[in-house]
Order: C-alpha cells, then sequence, then structure tokens
C-alpha cells in the first residue's frame, strides 16, 4: 500500500525520532490519502497507516483512501484514537500538529493517550505541501484554466447597477460549472471605494460607473487551489486611476520575473516593494507580495519582508502587489507562479492590461 507522499513523511518522523503522527487536518489527510471527506482522523506509524472514519464515509474512504487501511469506527472517529493498537505502545512519541490541534483536543488526546509522549510535530507539518509533484501542479494549473474562463464570462455583466454580491455569485457559478469543486475562499468583489480593502468580501453595494472593481478568487480541483486576482473599470478610467494601475502592473510583472529557484520570498517583495515605492505609494501598499498555495489557500513559501523562506523548485506562489487609496479605491494583480531553476512561470491567462468595461 505504497504512497510516496506518506513515505516522504515516514523519513521525516524519523529522522524527528517521532515514533506515530496523528493528523487531524482534512485537507492535511487529503493530500497524504486522497481522502475528499469532511471527518477522519489518520495515523501514520513507521511501517502503517491507518485511516479511521465514521459509517457515513465507509464506501467513499475505502474507493478514495491510498496508504492506509481504513477502520470505520461507531462514533467520534477522534474518539477512536484511544482504541488504536498501535498507539497502546508506553512511552511512544506521538506526534500532532500544534497549529491545527486545538487545545480542547490536546487534552483529549492526553487523556486518550495517557501511556504516550505527546510532541508537537509542526517540525514535519509545517512545511507539508510546499513543494509540489507534478500532480498537483496539474491541479493547480486546470483550477487556474477555469478561474481564468469564468472571470472572461462574467466580464460582460459588469455594469452600473448591478451587486458586488451578484458578481461573486455568477463567478462562483461559472467556476462550479467548468468543472470546480468549491471556490477555493470567500470571493471578494470590492468597488469604488471598497476596492481600497484588500479582503474586501462581496457586500451589496451595487458598482457604479467609474468604479474600480477588484475581483479575487480561485477555483478548486482536487483538493488544491488557485489564486486570482484581477481589477477593472466600469466605463472610462481617469487619468489616476490608469496611473494607479500602471504602477501595479509593472510591480507585478517584475515580481513575476524575479522568481526563481534558490532566492529568498524577500528578494521577490522588495522588487515588487521598490516600485511602488518609489512610485510614492509605499504606505499603501501594506501586506506582504504573495505566499504558497496548494493544499492551503495560505501557506508557505511567503513572499514579504518578514518572510524567512527560500523559494524552491516546485512551490506555487502568488504574486499580488496593490495600491490602496483609503475613500478612493485600489488596485491589486495577482497571478499563480510555479517556480523553476530558471525562472517563473505564470499559470494565469487572464488578461492584465487594465480593462473599461
Amino acid at each position: 500500500m505504497s504512497n510516496k507522499r506518506v513515505d516522504l513523511l515516514r523519513k521525516k518522523l524519523a529522522a524527528d525520532n517521532i515514533d506515530a503522527l496523528v493528523v487531524t487536518n482534512m485537507p492535511q489527510v487529503r493530500y497524504l490519502t486522497g481522502f475528499s471527506g469532511s471527518s477522519g482522523v489518520l495515523i501514520i506509524t513507521p511501517k502503517n497507516g491507518e485511516f479511521i472514519t465514521d459509517f457515513r464515509y465507509n464506501d467513499q474512504a475505502k474507493a478514495q483512501v491510498k496508504g492506509a487501511s481504513v477502520t470505520i469506527s461507531k462514533g467520534d472517529s477522534f474518539t477512536a484514537i484511544k482504541d488504536q493498537p498501535s498507539l497502546k505502545t508506553k512511552n511512544l512519541r506521538v506526534g500532532f500538529s500544534g497549529e491545527f490541534v486545538s487545545v480542547s483536543a490536546r487534552e483529549r488526546l492526553v487523556k486518550y493517550l495517557p501511556d504516550a509522549l505527546l510532541v508537537n510535530a509542526d517540525s514535519v507539518l509545517s512545511d507539508l505541501g510546499w513543494v509540489k509533484d507534478g500532480e498537483e501542479i496539474a491541479h493547480i494549473k486546470k483550477a487556474a484554466a477555469i478561474a481564468d474562463v469564468a472571470f472572461e464570462r462574467i466580464l460582460n455583466i459588469v455594469k452600473p447597477g448591478i451587486t458586488e454580491k451578484d458578481l461573486a455569485a455568477e463567478l462562483e457559478y461559472q467556476m462550479l460549472m467548468l468543472g470546480s469543486e468549491r471556490p477555493a475562499f470567500e470571493t471578494i468583489v470590492a468597488s469604488g471605494y471598497r476596492s481600497a480593502m484588500p479582503h474586501g468580501v462581496a457586500s451589496a453595494k451595487k458598482v457604479k460607473k467609474g468604479d474600480f472593481v477588484t475581483f479575487d478568487f480561485g477555483a478548486t480541483i482536487e483538493g488544491s487551489v488557485c489564486d486570482i486576482t484581477r481589477t477593472v473599470v466600469v466605463g472610462k478610467a481617469t487619468g489616476r486611476q490608469k496611473k494607479i494601475y500602471d504602477i501595479v502592473l509593472k510591480s507585478q510583472v517584475a515580481g513575476c520575473k524575479k522568481i526563481r529557484a534558490g532566492i529568498p520570498g524577500k528578494a521577490v517583495d522588495d522588487v515588487c516593494r521598490q516600485i511602488i515605492t518609489k512610485a510614492g505609494y509605499g504606505k499603501n501598499f501594506g501586506h506582504g507580495t504573495g505566499h504558497g498555495i496548494g493544499i492551503f489557500i495560505h501557506m508557505g513559501p511567503r513572499l514579504s519582508q518578514l518572510s524567512p523562506d527560500k523559494l524552491l523548485p516546485n512551490n506555487v506562489v502568488t504574486v499580488e502587489p496593490g495600491i490602496y487609496i483609503s475613500g478612493w479605491g485600489g488596485v491589486r494583480i495577482e497571478d499563480d507562479v510555479v517556480v523553476t531553476p530558471s525562472g517563473g512561470q505564470v499559470i494565469n491567462r487572464a488578461e492584465k492590461k487594465l480593462l473599461e468595461l
């Protein structure tokens, strides 16, 4: 029952002297086993893997899970941890995710495994999925292609009077119709003054003539997500709008060109930030330039001034600089980029020139 992802994780566990690992975060479980349900626990030991879930997922788990045997618990799958023979050995070093296991869940682990030494396994889990295999990259590329087409389809309805929520709903509908499992995150549609809000999720505000409209959205394929942002103008752009847009576009294109394996994530942020700062808008770019995507919408490596991360081949990262002017509006442009030794491969194909709709 071989599984390359699980086998790689086992090597990291051995290096950290962890005898068994309990995985409860479902995106991580899916990444390691292929199970797409919403409930279950994965136990990994040096020689075996066991996935515990409940009756609702009996057929699904047996069809999907790779690299682990399947146990159907009579009740809660987390409670079933206490009955697993693989965790009964005294003084077993059992790892768990400090990031995703709550305080109450950790207390339950202490109760269920009284003879075990529980250890935070974030050292082996924190970068899980950062470096993609060919299958993951193919899934992200498919998700990005779906997002590109969905965006193109909704451009003809971006008109004065339509609400941000209506635009978000249509965008998500089109992605679903094109094959996305679900939106990668809560879709952002922010128009006019609200486009100055980097995370301005869609509201009941109606789009007006002359508004910037920022769309930040993504599709999901086999658990892998994409993350794309485009900003358009409803009607003719003013000189100021064109100026701000051109600065952001120049910054974003430079960031994409800077990417290659071996450089610090901070170096990409530096390139983008310097262009915006030199143009006089440094104080209006308050977030990092990008982040990794994959099983999570935000993961490593990070592209920011505070990032300690170095880019590796087959990381997939976003490049998304922006300028936000409170009370007026803002612009963000974002692409997903595969890191290679020779540079960055931009996945998205949606138009980046300023669209005047």
